[in-house]
């Protein structure tokens, strides 16, 4: 496919939508055409924040999802409320359209699997953005516990958080069981969960959750998750839309070393036999690699599927299933 990809934006509900549509909009090999959501009130909102970002004042807006994917349309970014997502991408899978979709992927291990074969049946790219994997920190952090160079890792701690519910940016939308699913550890928690996946495994042998309300919303707005493992390893996973300032940390420990970023540095430290034993001793960092949607465009464009991403969505989906489950937030089962 030599022209530019015509891409539909599904959803203005997350916050992320409009940020998908600019790094769409900067792209010479696609370009944001139609845009649908169900909610009247949210799509004018949508498009006129759209057009008023720059360059996007040609995307039409068709009030009918299945007469929108219907159209000349290659392929669509799903940034609709959590709750629609498996609806809504299982239609568009259905009608032979790429699928770019914000995390999560479904809300049941069974409906990201069925996801997954519907695509693949499909022969489109279905893919979830799961930015952190591709951040320097990260990409280093890997390539130090895949040499070995950390041991055997005995202990993570991952945290995301923000302001959002503070500082009033985060849309009340965000608090509403029926649509956003869950509350911090659903939505900004997803990141150190699939990280925490990435270093210790996607499989824990147990799990606790300790959600709480500071703002007094229906769903958690600071959120702890511990998971143990077959061997031994703890994971601490913490996610908030109550802090401030805003706080991105990871924490690895092993037989042989640590790692650290994030409290209050952007460095990336480490310590043991394999740096400098006694004191910690700053990690270079890789350039970033590609971003989630120039990682979907590379794979429609390559005509490949993107195994690795689709089996941490579903990973990632049974890990905040049991942890909603454990918290006894019963709307999100595994199954």
């Amino acid at each position: 496919m030599s022209r530019p990809l015509s891409v539909a934006l599904l959803g203005f509900w997350h916050v992320h939508a409009l940020e998908y549509a600019s790094e769409i909009a900067r792209r010479d090999d696609a370009r944001l055409t139609w845009a649908w959501d169900p909610d009247p009130a949210l799509a004018e909102e949508g498009l006129r924040d759209l057009r008023s970002a720059g360059g996007d004042s040609d995307v039409r807006f068709d009030e009918d999802l299945g007469a929108l994917l219907a159209r000349d349309i290659d392929a669509v970014v799903v940034t609709t409320a959590t709750a629609q997502h498996y609806a809504v991408i299982l239609a568009a899978l259905r009608a032979g359209k790429h699928v770019f979709t914000e995390k999560i992927l479904a809300t049941t291990v069974d409906q990201c699997e069925e996801l997954v074969v519907t695509a693949r049946e499909s022969r489109v790219a279905l893919l979830v953005s799961l930015p952190r994997l591709t951040e320097p920190a990260t990409l280093a952090a890997r390539r130090l516990v895949e040499n070995g160079s950390l041991g055997a890792l005995t202990y993570s701690r991952m945290r995301m958080a923000h302001d959002g519910w503070l500082a009033g940016w985060l849309p009340d939308r965000f608090g509403d069981p029926d649509d956003a699913v869950g509350g911090a550890l659903t939505d900004v928690g997803c990141h150190p969960v699939y990280l925490t996946q990435l270093f210790l495994g996607a499989h824990p042998e147990r799990l606790t959750a300790n959600y709480t309300s500071v703002t007094g919303r229906k769903v958690e707005d600071n959120a702890v998750v511990t998971a143990s493992y077959p061997n031994g390893a703890l994971a601490v996973i913490e996610a908030s839309f109550v802090t401030t300032p805003g706080a991105s940390t990871l924490e690895l420990r092993g037989t042989a070393g640590s790692l650290l970023s994030g409290f209050g540095t952007d460095r990336l430290l480490a310590k043991g036999a394999a740096f400098d034993p006694e004191s910690w001793q700053e990690v270079p960092l890789p350039p970033a690699g590609p971003s989630p949607i120039e990682q979907w465009i590379d794979h429609i464009r390559a005509g490949t599927t993107p195994h690795e991403n689709l089996r941490c969505a579903v990973d990632l989906t049974a890990f905040v299933a049991a942890a909603n489950a454990a918290a006894g937030i019963r709307s999100l089962a595994t199954h």
